[in-house]
Order: C-alpha cells, then sequence, then structure tokens
C-alpha cells in the first residue's frame, strides 16, 4: 500500500502541520482523528487496516488529518472567543492547504469527509459549511453540539455564545437554515451517521437527524449495537459506510 508523509509550516495556524495519505488512487477521503487527535492514529489504531482492500485496489485514498484540539475547544484556560477563532483558522487551514494539496496528488473529484468521536463533529461541520466541495459524509459516534454538556461532557465554550459558535454547531445552524442555496448543496450530500445505542451523544445524533429530515435533507442515520465507541467498533463501522 502507498503511504505518503508530508509535513510544513502553515501560515496561518503559526505552526508545523502533518499528514499522512494511504493508496494510490480513487476517492479521496478526508480523515478527522478523535480528541486532540494525531494524523498517525487511523494508521496505529487499525483504521487503515479496516480500509486495506479498499485502498490496494484503487477504490479511495486517505488523507489523514493531525488535529488541533487541544489549541481550540479543549484550549482550557483560553478565552471562549479565542477557542473558536482558532478553530476556524483551523478549518481554514483544511480548506485552503490540504485540499489543494490532496488535488494536486489525486485530483479524484469526489470527495468524502470522515471522522470518528470528535473527528465526527470536524468532518460533519466542514462539509455542511462547505457543501460545494465534498460529496459524503461519514461521521461515526459524534457530537454535533458543542454547547451542551451531555452525560457529564462539559460545555466546551463555559457558557460564552456568538455568531462564530452558532455557525460552528451543525445542530444550530441546520435547525434554522433557510431553504437557498448552501441548504441545496447539503441535499446532494451522501450523508450516513453512526452511533452506538449506549453511545453518550446518542440523543444529539438523533436531534441532528430530526434537523436534517425537516429540512428534506436525505441520509442514513444507523444506531450501532451497544456503545460502540472505541477503535473496535469503528474499525467494524468504517468498512460498511465508506
Amino acid at each position: 500500500m502507498k503511504r505518503e508523509y508530508h509535513k510544513w509550516y502553515c501560515q496561518g495556524l503559526q505552526r508545523d502541520m502533518e499528514l499522512l495519505v494511504f493508496g494510490h488512487a480513487g476517492a479521496r477521503v478526508l480523515a478527522f482523528p478523535t480528541r486532540c487527535g494525531r494524523f498517525y492514529d487511523y494508521e496505529n489504531m487499525g483504521l487503515v487496516g479496516a480500509l486495506a482492500d479498499h485502498l490496494e485496489q484503487g477504490w479511495i485514498q486517505l488523507i489523514c488529518v493531525d488535529s488541533i484540539d487541544q489549541e481550540s475547544f479543549y484550549c482550557n484556560w483560553c478565552n471562549p472567543r479565542d477557542r473558536i477563532l482558532r478553530h476556524t483558522k483551523y478549518e481554514t487551514y483544511i480548506m485552503n492547504d490540504v485540499l489543494p494539496l490532496s488535488q494536486a496528488i489525486n485530483d479524484n473529484p469526489f470527495l468524502t469527509a470522515l471522522g470518528c468521536s470528535f473527528g465526527a463533529y470536524h468532518a460533519a461541520n466542514i462539509a455542511f459549511r462547505n457543501p460545494q466541495r465534498f460529496n459524503r459524509v461519514v461521521a461515526m459516534s459524534g457530537r454535533y453540539d458543542l454547547t451542551s454538556a451531555p452525560d457529564g461532557f462539559r460545555d466546551l465554550f463555559d457558557g460564552y455564545y456568538d455568531n462564530d459558535v452558532y455557525f460552528n454547531m451543525p445542530n444550530h445552524y441546520i435547525a434554522n437554515m433557510g431553504d437557498n442555496g448552501v441548504l441545496s448543496d447539503i441535499r446532494r450530500l451522501d450523508i450516513k451517521l453512526i452511533v452506538g445505542e449506549y453511545d453518550p451523544f446518542l440523543d444529539d445524533n438523533r436531534r441532528l437527524s430530526e434537523h436534517l429530515w425537516s429540512k428534506g435533507i436525505w441520509h442514513q442515520f444507523k444506531v450501532w449495537n451497544g456503545r460502540a465507541h472505541g477503535y473496535r467498533r469503528w474499525r467494524e463501522m468504517v468498512g460498511w459506510f465508506i
């Protein structure tokens, strides 16, 4: 299996960023790691292996990016306003640095956003905010309202709220989205939401599914047996939905 490592200094983030690319051809899959995860986690935790046949056959190419969650949503000592601003710079890095690099490596036009746990938030949010650039979303065990505190998890903005927070919470902006061009583009996406029946974010996933249906956005919503929040279960899920 072809494997490429890339590292460069990102001016927007003012730091080095790294990623791994697996596979030689096929539809591009932009893969976000779990909370505060690293670009090598999909390889180390067996998700690349779970997709080995897809990769070796040239059906997909996996672009595994780094997170900076510890500098944004999970930077607990930062002002909440600074947390969301750091996240918006991260999205700009993905859109302006990572996607052009992936296109230079592989000009296949089909692009999937993939993530598990907090990576599912990143995958869904970036695709819903930029639906003209994506074709599919595969979000496993995600959380789509970071201002709530389900099952002991904290509000990641400590009560702070502004327009940037609103426009980065899928369970907020999807619910209020008007019938405009962006909504039409989201309806074109192939959306797959997967979550465990005892996952702490099950209700959050149900709300997102309800909001999507209310806007006429077709999608798959699959409830997996058990808690299903961990790499063993994500290895089972990923091959079914990519």
